[in-house]
């Protein structure tokens, strides 16, 4: 019997780490041999073959020349059945490389995990990244895309991709992400440091200008004097968290924002947390906001199209525009602990249908099984 081989490319191989350990280990029970290009060092269980090549995220970078020569001489040697690539350089070069290997039989698929171009992105993303991602998907047999705004422009722009998916994210695993009795918050809450009357918000993200969370502390500010009980926990780094503590000092709010830096413990801050915002620009599928619900808790996010798609106003939180209404939203969970907790349940809920690993993990498996076995011709999207 043939060995199956596939070449996963991505930018940074973190990118497999925190995202694609559970379909990398069902490659490998399946009989693939797997092979990984990407920049960096980390291990990656199940992986046969590791190419560190020094990717860089500018795709006009002159130094992606190399890695792309690099690239197209171990896709040429290897003759994989399947490269299935993610990220934005990544997927350029990776789908450059492999143009002569399609046409021996190579399948080439691109996830993406959120277009770099949407409603309310900057001009210049659209002038970068929608032409390369329009032609490069003439050298894609799979696009797969992670919400349903990505999978109905690509639809309707007709992106020449032979066929386009549409699966929901990369999966939560919701044994580690779940709710807890109110006995067992109160004991986390006496280790963290918090008390079971404290009203506990909770965001998790790299300090940058898209993550915007100068919007959260603003609107802190609004509702200081209304609910002084709420405590404000901002996990993350970032070039921009000193000019928000900055920000927190001015309003004098800083007294009810933690920062609580790089933390390994989400799970366990999202457990004592009362409920979980986002105030980011853009998002494709936020995998944080994910968490959060698969804990059980209600979402108040800033409007896009990953919130959106996320985020059913008053089933499991709601989508906001600016400080007021994010402050408004938040008061209301406040005195309204009842209307808290449904909103929680109907986010565990949500995440329970669509996208768990086991599900998520099932959509893949499917586009999987069209191109390994050579379906190409059926049809499968999820909407």
């Amino acid at each position: 019997m043939l060995t199956k081989k596939i070449l996963l490319c991505a930018t940074v191989d973190y990118h497999f780490k925190a995202f694609h350990i559970p379909l990398i280990e069902w490659l490998k029970k399946n009989g693939w041999e797997i092979h990984v290009a990407a920049n960096g060092e980390i291990r990656l269980p199940y992986v046969d073959y590791r190419y560190s090549l020094p990717f860089v995220r500018n795709p006009i970078h002159l130094s992606n020349a190399r890695v792309y020569r690099r690239l197209k001489e171990i896709i040429d040697k290897n003759e994989y059945n399947i490269i299935h690539c993610h990220t934005p350089v990544g997927g350029l070069l990776a789908r450059l490389a492999a143009r002569k290997s399609r046409l021996q039989k190579t399948r080439v698929l691109y996830t993406a995990h959120g277009f770099h171009f949407c409603k309310g992105a900057p001009l210049k993303n659209w002038f970068l990244y929608y032409p390369i991602e329009k032609i490069l998907s003439t050298w894609t047999d799979g696009l797969i895309t992670i919400n349903n705004e990505d999978y109905q422009f690509a639809k309707s722009h007709r992106f020449p991709a032979n066929k386009i998916f549409h699966v929901h994210g990369v999966g939560i695993d919701l044994n580690k992400f779940s709710p807890i009795s109110i006995d067992q918050k109160k004991e986390y809450r006496k280790a963290y440091g918090y008390s079971l009357n404290d009203f506990l918000i909770f965001y998790g993200a790299e300090f940058n200008k898209n993550k915007n969370q100068q919007l959260i502390i603003r609107a802190l500010n609004e509702i200081k004097e209304i609910v002084p009980n709420v405590k404000l926990l901002l996990a993350g780094e970032g070039k921009l968290q000193n000019e928000c503590k900055e920000l927190s000092k001015k309003l004098k709010v800083a007294h009810l924002v933690d920062f609580l830096g790089f933390r390994k413990d989400i799970n366990k801050l999202l457990q004592i947390s009362d409920c979980t915002v986002a105030s980011s620009n853009r998002e494709g599928l936020p995998v944080n906001v994910m968490e959060g619900m698969a804990t059980g808790l209600p979402v108040i996010a800033k409007a896009n199209r990953g919130h959106n798609e996320l985020v059913i106003n008053d089933q499991n939180g709601w989508v906001i525009n600016n400080k007021e209404e994010l402050a408004n939203k938040l008061i209301t969970l406040i005195q309204d602990e009842q209307l808290a907790k449904l909103l929680g349940n109907k986010s565990r809920e949500r995440i329970e249908q669509l996208y768990s690993i086991e599900h998520v993990l099932k959509e893949q498996q499917q586009i999987y099984h069209i191109f390994q076995t050579g379906l190409e011709e059926q049809v499968w999207s999820v909407q």
